[in-house]
């Protein structure tokens, strides 16, 4: 039985917050809906949810935790039941949160020893529709994972957390390299990608449509934020994909068009990366190589907790 129903949002640590902020709530488009003391809260304009990033001053750079949503508080309390049943450490009993929108939840260790939390009863965010030629985030679309041991992070979402698997993506000399995992039709919700650390891959956001995503990218080059992989359209997912680190080295993607499947009569694909069509069907993205994707392994996570082996 699937608990989660979608991503929430996504924290972040960072040692320059100033700098940070001027670029979520300023370039990428994103909204400051709350501040206090060294955090602050960013919201994407066409979501219900309260907010879609958080960033927090610190003095190093990491991961703080990945937020999902849960249909009520009772799928929580089932959930946290189960995931000690399972013998996963949790952080925090479920219980009322005092973040913005408030709620009901629970935090807990994935098995790369991630924060990981679980949400139910937030408020939701006024929002509104984003208007044509409007190239700010409708939402948070997903978030994609670094894992040392891909298959042994892939079995835990699966067996604990209820996600299925979409797609691979593997190659003849690197085997597989990328698991797409998803909670819903949505093609996938989080990507496992094989890393040589544990690490935040990339975080992205789905803008209204092609339009809107091509005049995103383009806002983002002519403010001098550097682009390290696309324009283009990914074959596994179908979206479109521009890739950008933000002020601390982060991955951020803009996409649009992210792919909604039939659950039931889904069968996951194993998809050559080393086929171009593959990475990029329309052949308009600079080619993928090792040092864009030594990019996206960013630097090692010394925030997480190391978890026991299993």
């Amino acid at each position: 039985m699937r608990l989660l129903t979608h991503l929430r949002h996504v924290d972040l640590a960072v040692p320059d917050y100033d700098k940070q902020l001027d670029f979520y709530a300023g370039v990428w488009g994103l909204t400051k809906v709350a501040e206090d003391s060294g955090i602050s809260f960013l919201a994407a304009e066409g979501s219900p949810e309260q907010y879609v990033v958080r960033l927090r001053k610190a003095e190093e750079k990491r991961l703080d935790l990945v937020s999902y949503g849960a249909a009520s508080a009772a799928d929580v309390d089932t959930l946290a039941e189960q995931l000690l049943a399972g013998g996963v450490r949790l952080i925090t009993r479920p219980g009322t949160v005092d973040t913005p929108g408030g709620g009901y939840g629970f935090r807990f260790f994935d098995v790369d020893g991630r924060t990981v939390e679980v949400l139910a009863d937030v408020a939701v965010r006024q929002h509104r529709k984003i208007e044509e030629k409007e190239s700010i985030p409708v939402k948070l679309s997903h978030v994609v994972l670094n894992s040392p041991d891909l298959n042994r992070t892939r079995e835990w979402y699966e067996t604990h957390l209820g996600f299925r698997l979409s797609d691979t993506l593997s190659s003849p000399h690197m085997g597989e390299v990328m698991h797409f995992m998803r909670i819903s039709s949505q093609h996938h919700s989080m990507a496992l990608a094989k890393g040589p650390h544990t690490s935040l891959h990339h975080i992205s956001f789905e803008m209204r449509g092609i339009d809107e995503y091509m005049r995103g990218s383009g806002r983002v080059i002519r403010a001098g934020y550097r682009k390290i992989w696309g324009p283009g359209r990914h074959m596994a997912g179908d979206n479109t994909f521009t890739y950008f680190l933000d002020p601390h080295g982060n991955t951020v993607e803009y996409t649009t068009e992210l792919e909604c499947l039939d659950e039931d009569t889904w069968h996951p694909h194993v998809y050559d990366f080393s086929r171009p069509e593959v990475t990029d069907q329309w052949g308009t993205a600079n080619p993928m190589n090792e040092l864009i994707a030594k990019e996206s392994f960013n630097d090692p996570d010394r925030g997480v907790f190391v978890a026991p082996p299993v």
